[in-house]
């Protein structure tokens, strides 16, 4: 068995952009006492804080917990509360550049023409998103907008010949991220195994985008064992699975 699981949020713990339900809250605390849980996602710290944190109990195992936001270009542990211990954040250049570039990319492909809920584009500081219907668009017209990814495939291709010193990658339901150069899921896991001490080898990861372009298949890559899921329904069923061995 593996000595430490990471999970990625959206479509695996959580519906997008939705806090986690009390099932899912109970599995964790479960987990947590049994083995360190990292939580990787391409939201930012407070999304973490209000999907995650937000339900999980006072008591919980936090010190047993690695969160790793926008992509694993932050870090946050329990330390009495919760401190950031690095963030890889995008220069003044290096923003402009990125904006503009997914500006027009978007204008390019015509995918931004459907009704939006907020910004479609936001600035994380160290990861910059593209969400088709905005960020706080909801879950039931964010589930029907790109089902096939064709959409964000299609976006994905333009910013990759715009970006060719940048990584971009397909996350969520309607949601493109882009980082610095090899600051992506392979570089949090190889940060997580040098602040945890555990060997890749000794680690999991779940999350719902490890298809080839997918912002969770950087994880794949790096050698980590993976599981894929659908929804946090098989989420649930891989948790149930894990807590049953140590039990």
């Amino acid at each position: 068995m593996k000595k430490l699981v990471a999970f990625d949020l959206d479509g695996t713990l959580a519906t997008s952009k939705q806090a986690i339900d009390a099932e899912m809250a109970q599995q964790l605390v479960e987990l947590l006492e049994i083995l360190p849980v990292c939580v990787i996602s391409g939201g930012d710290w407070p999304q973490f804080e209000r999907q995650l944190l937000g339900p999980l109990p006072a008591g919980s195992a936090f010190n047993q917990l690695f969160l790793m936001p926008t992509s694993g270009t932050k870090l946050y542990r329990f330390k009495g509360g919760w401190t950031q211990c690095y963030a890889e954040l995008f220069n003044a250049d290096e923003r402009r550049r990125v904006i503009e570039a997914l500006t027009s990319a978007i204008a390019t492909t015509l995918v931004a023409e459907d009704l939006a809920w907020g910004d479609r584009i936001e600035d994380r500081g160290s990861q910059i998103t593209f969400s088709g219907l905005g960020q706080q668009a909801p879950p039931d017209a964010k589930a029907q907008w790109d089902p096939d990814i064709r959409k964000r495939t299609k976006l994905k291709a333009v910013l990759d010949e715009l970006l060719p010193d940048y990584a971009v990658r397909i996350g969520g339901t309607t949601s493109v991220d882009i980082t610095r150069p090899g600051i992506d899921k392979a570089y949090a896991i190889r940060k997580l195994q040098s602040l945890s001490g555990f060997d890749i080898s000794e680690m999991l990861f779940i999350g719902d985008a490890l298809y080839p372009g997918g912002n969770d298949a950087p994880v794949r890559d790096a050698g980590v064992a993976t599981i894929a899921v659908r929804d946090i329904i098989e989420t649930k069923l891989v948790m149930d699975t894990i807590l049953k061995f140590f039990n």
